[in-house]
């Protein structure tokens, strides 16, 4: 097992802020825990009648007693019996309806965390981190609330009623019994103090492993062209490995500490065995009582090793909550309920002395100032490599400069609730579902009609028709156009003031290219726009164009000014008329 190194990974709570965190998910469900505690010590309270009943039975037998000494065990043993079916099964639905909309919040929470973490962040810790936490340790979470926690609690009340029942027989039978609890203890905190920094580890190592097996599967096309797959491979085995060293580890650990109490239950229930034994001898207990001390010791078996056991479960729940909660904690605060971008038009998107670089890398970009002015139209030209995307990125809000600022109407984005600017590039996911569903996800609000003068503005009727069409993977296929058709008329919902065109038409050929720059411009019409242009022809109507060369403005003007210059965009232009374009 490699030593997990977590620098670079989302961060992961403390335990304060999972119990923070834990607390904000009960108001309005304090009543509901109240009863589930009552119903399961109300459960706990109705296991103690059964040991006695039989007690009564075995004595009855040694006394030579009439059948009719069992009417009354055996009436008790069968109405407990049917009381404690019922309780158990109401603290099971209270229990339910207790933690099933809790975690179905923090999955809520966890998954809304994770698509508004911004893009840095994602990419110091590596997506597969995050698809494990949002995945992975969701399920483990999940998992332990519906099963090991009621058992927990159930198997703690059962325990702690089997030690009232010795203890009302004779207390020595309880003395006796508590000879295990030393062997119990110090397993429980030598398996605790060896297995959770374990668990936590190992949760790490499954995201080490999720974040290779992503950039394998991402990658693929790349890495068969450059023969890199043998590499890859390798490093899948490695960090497979790492997460199945742990996992090999964290069994070895079960595996001694459940022997260990083996031991334990040895111990306890010989003692009380002995000590029955003694007490009948010298005619201190009975025979049934001494039966009944020796079944509840022994009813003791399961609810212990139960509770002892799912603490292994809620061990890598709790490593697995921890991770969670560190993901809503890292998110930007959400935004207002029904809060909506500022009117179209208002405020001007200003970049002062901007400084960019990724990671721990040189700058990218340097000393790059600009104002788009309501309304006005910017379009960024340049040679692949000049930093258009990454100037984008930055306008969009999508990542933080290192120096210098980007603000909307003098409010940086890195600190608006919902920056009023929307990017659409040339990589647009369609997602799953109905169309109507694909464009709702940036208006859920909208009716109808609504969707219907979207797509009827980017030119989409002829094809979009029908908004219960099925599309993504499995459904109707999209073709790159369309794709940036759907992007397009999601902007058109989402209502923004600034719009980021980032290549968005460069997927198209020259038919579809033509609809696709008709729906652009219907899209960016009475709004302020920045076009990263693929053609020059989409510099052309643009008020002020860019020129970028190694991370620089080089060149800033109309496009009639430029030409006259004589520069770097004349060149291109030049370039570009020349082929016929």
């Amino acid at each position: 097992m490699t030593s997990p190194t977590t620098s670079q990974l989302l961060p992961v709570s403390s335990g304060r802020e999972v119990r923070r965190y834990l607390r904000g998910l009960l108001p309005g469900r304090r009543w509901l825990l109240v009863a589930t505690l009552l119903a399961t010590l109300a459960g706990g309270a109705l296991t103690l009648p059964g040991p006695l009943a039989i007690g009564w039975v075995t004595q009855a037998i040694a006394d030579n007693r009439s059948t009719a000494a069992l009417v009354g065990p055996l009436v008790l043993l069968s109405v407990t019996a049917i009381a404690a079916a019922v309780v158990t099964r109401l603290g099971a639905v209270l229990l339910a309806r207790l933690i099933v909309p809790a975690s179905a919040q923090l999955r809520e929470d966890a998954v809304g965390a994770a698509a508004s973490l911004p893009l840095e962040v994602v990419e110091a810790g590596g997506s597969g981190d995050l698809v494990a936490r949002v995945s992975d340790d969701i399920e483990v979470v999940a998992d332990a609330t519906r099963g090991a926690l009621g058992e927990f609690l159930a198997s703690g009340v059962a325990i702690a009623s089997a030690l009232v029942g010795l203890a009302t027989l004779d207390w020595r039978f309880a003395v006796t019994g508590l000879l295990a609890v030393p062997i119990q203890w110090h397993t429980l905190r030598w398996y605790l103090r060896v297995s959770q920094p374990m668990y936590a580890a190992g949760r790490e190592a499954a995201g080490r492993r999720a974040s290779a097996l992503l950039a394998g599967f991402t990658a693929l096309p790349t890495l068969r062209a450059l023969r890199l797959g043998r590499r890859q491979r390798g490093l899948i085995e490695e960090a497979s490995l790492d997460a199945l060293g742990y996992q090999l580890a964290a069994m070895r650990a079960a595996t001694r500490f459940f022997g260990r109490l083996n031991l334990a239950e040895l111990v306890g229930l010989s003692a009380v065995l002995l000590t029955g034994f003694w007490l009948v001898h010298t005619g201190q207990v009975s025979i049934g009582a001494a039966t009944a001390a020796a079944l509840f010791f022994v009813g003791l078996f399961d609810p212990i090793n139960t509770v002892l056991g799912v603490t292994d479960t809620l061990q890598m729940a709790g490593a697995g909550l921890a991770r969670l909660v560190g993901v809503v904690s890292t998110a930007p605060p959400a935004e207002p309920e029904g809060a909506r971008p500022a009117t179209v038009g208002e405020g001007a998107l200003e970049v002062s002395d901007l400084r960019f670089g990724y990671g721990d890398g040189s700058d990218v970009l340097t000393g790059i100032s600009l104002r788009v002015a309501p309304g006005e139209r910017l379009a960024v030209v340049g040679a692949s490599g000049s930093g258009k995307s990454t100037l984008a990125s930055l306008l969009a809000g999508l990542r933080q400069p290192r120096a210098g600022s980007v603000t909307h109407d003098g409010t940086p984005l890195s600190s608006a609730a919902r920056p009023s600017v929307a990017l659409v590039t040339q990589e647009t996911h369609v997602f799953v579902g109905t169309l109507a569903d694909n464009l709702l996800l940036a208006r859920p609000d909208a009716d109808v009609r609504d969707l219907v003068e979207v797509v009827a503005a980017v030119g989409a009727r002829e094809w979009a028709g029908d908004l219960d069409m099925i599309v993504g993977s499995g459904g109707h296929e999209l073709t790159a156009s369309q794709a940036q058709q759907l992007a397009l008329a999601r902007v058109l919902l989402l209502d923004p003031t600034v719009v980021v065109l980032d290549e968005a038409t460069a997927e198209a050929g020259s038919d579809a290219a033509r609809a696709l720059d008709r729906a652009a411009d219907a899209v960016v019409v009475g709004r302020s726009a920045v076009v990263v242009a693929h053609r020059l022809s989409q510099a052309v109507q643009a008020d002020t164009i860019l020129v970028m060369e190694a991370g620089r403005v080089i060149e800033r003007g109309s496009h009639a000014e430029l030409l006259v210059e004589g520069g770097a965009y004349a060149a291109l232009w030049s370039a570009w008329a020349s082929d016929g374009r």
